[in-house]
């Protein structure tokens, strides 16, 4: 039976990059997200799927059920950030944030592993951030949700761990993405300068992290994260 993937925020970014490198390498992917999806290939279906709409949510794994495939990964790629000031920040932006970076990666992780287990064998990649580690001025909100999706997943991954499935979290450094598009540079430049090395992450940093977590061969690796930059 031919594996899939489910990737989400797949229509841009890290999640589009993800999908077509998992379509070449030979994988059916299930992509979702809020807008159309640019891709087009025989093994890529693209779901519309408001990720803060538990229902859409539901709607869109009964379908991935349902197909003729085995679901073997999930990669929640989908996420939002905004930089402000805590005295700045709105309790509706701090709802948002926390909604879609950790709720939705919540339903999403335990829909895809009530599928997983029936074959005891699945793959789930969270993302993270380094704003994280190094506590990052500015970003006391996206770094909260993103610390709630590495206590999640680390408890996650021995709750699931009897079906065969393991759960670890990436934690990219800046990547020239929508995602901080509106970050001054400035800033941009002193996150990287407290890296050991000293540059801005690149989509094939990302792949090299999910195609280690996502082998076949990384089974006795779960609940456990890498960052990027060497901090």
């Amino acid at each position: 039976m031919k594996k899939s993937v489910v990737v989400t925020g797949a229509s841009k970014g890290i999640g589009k990059y993800v999908a077509l490198r998992l379509l070449s390498q030979g994988y059916f992917v299930f992509g979702c997200s809020r807008s159309d999806s640019t891709i087009s290939d025989n093994n890529y279906q693209h779901f519309k799927v408001d990720l803060n709409n538990e229902k859409q949510i539901l709607d869109f794994f009964g379908n991935v059920r349902r197909h003729s495939t085995q679901l073997y990964g999930l990669i929640n790629c989908a996420g939002i950030a905004s930089m402000n000031h805590v005295l700045l920040t709105p309790t509706q932006t701090a709802e948002k944030i926390f909604k879609l970076n950790f709720l939705a990666t919540f339903v999403c992780s335990r829909e895809a592993s009530k599928i997983m287990k029936k074959h005891k064998t699945g793959r789930i990649i969270n993302f993270s951030t380094i704003a994280v580690p190094i506590a990052l001025e500015g970003e006391s909100v996206y770094g909260a949700s993103k610390s709630a999706v590495e206590s999640f997943s680390k408890s996650f991954s021995k709750e699931v761990s009897n079906y065969g499935i393991t759960v670890n979290i990436v934690g990219p450094n800046p990547i020239k993405t929508d995602l901080i598009k509106n970050v001054d540079n400035l800033k941009l430049q002193n996150i990287i300068n407290m890296q050991t090395i000293k540059r801005y992450g690149t989509f094939d940093d990302v792949g090299n992290v999910v195609d280690f977590f996502l082998s076949e061969n990384s089974d006795m690796i779960t609940g456990q994260k890498i960052y990027f930059g060497g901090l």
